[in-house]
């Protein structure tokens, strides 16, 4: 569903070139739900947004569904997050002039053909399931930062998106507040088969992936599927011909190693 192949993505000043994403190529699933993870700086949320059409790469390709963002123009890639994507930025990124519902209920107003009051009840919906039917007329300022985070996740679930990207969606909240939030993302990817994608520095986050991610100076450098662990520098040909070679090794020492004889005088 969704790809990377030689992904390169550089930022430019007046002293010097940072380059941020080096390399990156990996393939992604529907319905999986991936972690990355890794230090400050090490490229995951730039990865994010370009996987989001947010940005563009200097080089490679990234494909969604077999679409090359990396070759849309900006109309027709808002037009593919609009349709497909859901996204939660790390700082909500709600707008302060609008209450709640009216937030939720942006991205259709941006693209859909459903009228006002047609909007305004899937909003309510929406609300209504990440539990903040009672904040629906409240302004941003009016919120807490865990409220502000349950709006800007029902924003992202309101266009019933294939793939939802999340900036660090717990961070800086409070256990019963992540428990909240990390139920309703399980419940889109687990229940209605909705890809999920994640940037944590949470352990207990990534350990509820099917898979994770591990980046390092803008690289790859590890990729974890069902516990077993794959570095960047070992394929699984080279993992098997490892194990072939134990096992012959073992039994060759097996055969070598013979019982004592006992010799009565």
């Amino acid at each position: 569903m969704l790809e990377f192949k030689n992904v390169f993505k550089s930022f430019h000043n007046e002293e010097e070139t940072i380059d941020v994403l080096k390399n990156i190529s990996f393939r992604m699933e529907t319905g999986e739900f991936v972690a990355i993870i890794g230090p400050s700086g090490s490229g995951k949320s730039t990865l994010l947004g370009v996987a989001a059409g947010l940005d563009k790469p200097d080089t490679g390709i990234v494909s969604l569904d077999g679409i090359d963002l990396t070759k849309q123009n900006e109309s027709k890639l808002a037009d593919i997050r609009a349709d497909q994507i859901g996204f939660i930025f790390q700082n909500f990124q709600l707008l302060p002039g609008l209450n709640a519902i009216e937030n939720i209920g942006i991205p259709l107003y941006l693209k859909s053909s459903l009228t006002e009051k047609e909007i305004l009840k899937k909003a309510e919906s929406i609300l209504e399931s990440v539990s903040m039917s009672h904040r629906a007329t409240h302004f941003p300022k009016q919120l807490s930062g865990g409220e502000e985070q349950r709006i800007a996740i029902a924003r992202s679930f309101v266009n019933d998106p294939k793939i939802i990207f999340a900036d660090e969606p717990t961070a800086n909240l409070d256990y019963k507040n992540s428990k909240t939030i990390l139920d309703l993302l399980l419940y889109r990817n687990k229940k209605q088969g909705t890809t999920l994608v994640v940037v944590t520095h949470d352990p207990d986050v990534a350990k509820l992936a099917d898979r994770v991610l591990e980046m390092k100076d803008g690289e790859i450098i590890s990729d974890s599927k069902n516990g077993l662990k794959k570095s960047k520098n070992q394929s699984p040909s080279n993992t098997k011909k490892s194990i072939s070679t134990t096992s012959k090794t073992t039994t060759k020492q097996k055969q070598v190693v013979k019982p004592t004889k006992k010799v009565s005088r």
